[in-house]
């Protein structure tokens, strides 16, 4: 919930603009406070017409692909294709409609695809050509990205593959801007404070507990890529267990498990941080294959010809904020713009004063997008 302070400086915020005749930043603050489930009676949803969803099936080389399309009702501005994180509903998560709702009211033509792979809880380097076509048929649709005017919108582990696919040679040159939340850069470094709650920043060490939530989806996206059958089921129950229930038993199951299977598991209960690189290298190879291909550290971001609008929780307690400064840093100069705020828990919104303030700025980064 939002505290009654920040409601009222956002209220203050939009008086201004509005009184200011500021159209962007106004409705930079109307989509704000939708988010934030503060709209109310003279909000985003009074002052726009309803938006529709529709399920679509669309075809990219043959290859063919189902999503939900949110259509503004008036005419699309630009297009964005908008990638869920690793959620079981996938793109029917209500906090994700909500969004796609939200941006469709400001003019964005969002086109939402159905990865079952991400609902599935698995991060793998399919995601990749999948976001891709996503993107090649909006932006071939000029009802929907009038001018080739898009981009790319990803959470959390999907914003890694949402990069790498900007950088794919069909859509390069046709995609706009990438805008991430909770992303990372370097996945030996995720894996590092997932597992032992540490991180770098500056050069330095940082703790944070982490949630537990990161090193199971990481066993899930994975477990399947080992040859052994009974050590894909033994890490596959694990990793529900302990969803569940992080101090839930798992001794039965860490006794079946073979030596592929026992590489994972070492990684996973290590607590060590100058161990975790050797532990990583250790995994069976179609794993370290997937990190290797899913990994941002390593590749030519030089090619990325779209803006980077990166957003970053200082709270993260899944990735944490060092990763998307190091994207940041990693990425062409001039070409990304950071924001990093408290309050925000990954993926959820709940920001405080000052970043307030550092949200609006971001969203007025996106709202831009439609115009350039």
């Amino acid at each position: 919930m939002i505290p009654r302070r920040v409601q009222w400086i956002l209220s203050v915020l939009v008086a201004l603009l509005f009184l200011a005749g500021c159209g962007r930043g106004y409705e930079a603050a109307l989509v704000l406070l939708e988010v934030a489930g503060k709209g109310g009676e003279k909000g985003l949803k009074a002052r726009t017409p309803a938006p529709t969803r529709t399920l679509v099936v669309f075809r990219v080389n043959g290859r063919e692909y189902r999503g939900d399309l949110y259509r503004p009702g008036e005419p699309a501005e630009a297009g964005v294709v908008l990638v869920p994180g690793a959620a079981e509903k996938g793109k029917d998560d209500p906090r994700l409609t909500a969004f796609a709702t939200t941006l469709a009211r400001v003019r964005f033509a969002v086109l939402v695809p159905d990865l079952a792979g991400l609902r599935e809880l698995r991060v793998g380097p399919e995601n990749i050509r999948e976001i891709a076509d996503a993107y090649a048929w909006l932006s071939s649709q000029a009802d929907l990205a009038p001018g080739g005017k898009g981009g790319i919108f990803a959470f959390s582990y999907a914003a890694g593959p949402a990069v790498l696919a900007a950088m794919e040679s069909d859509i390069r040159d046709r995609t706009r801007f990438v805008f991430t939340v909770g992303g990372y850069h370097d996945l030996v470094g995720v894996i590092t404070f997932f597992t032992t709650g540490y991180y770098r920043h500056k050069g330095q060490w940082h703790y944070l507990e982490p949630n537990h939530y990161g090193k199971w989806v990481f066993v899930l996206s994975n477990c399947e890529r080992l040859a052994n059958p009974h050590d894909r089921e033994a890490l596959r129950q694990m990793a529900m267990r302990r969803m569940e229930d992080e101090r839930a038993e798992i001794g039965d199951l860490v006794a079946r498990l073979g030596p592929e299977g026992r590489q994972v598991y070492d990684l996973i209960v290590n607590r060590d941080p100058g161990a975790v690189p050797a532990l990583a290298a250790n995994l069976p190879s179609p794993i370290r294959a997937a990190l290797e291909a899913l990994n941002l550290a390593d590749k030519p971001l030089g090619l990325l010809r779209a803006r980077a609008i990166l957003v970053h929780g200082l709270d993260d307690d899944i990735i944490p904020y060092s990763e998307s400064v190091a994207l940041a840093a990693a990425l062409p100069p001039g070409t990304s713009r950071l924001f990093l705020t408290r309050g925000l828990f990954h993926v959820d919104v709940k920001p405080g004063l000052l970043d307030g303030w550092r949200m609006w700025r971001a969203v007025d980064a996106l709202l831009r997008e439609r115009e350039e």
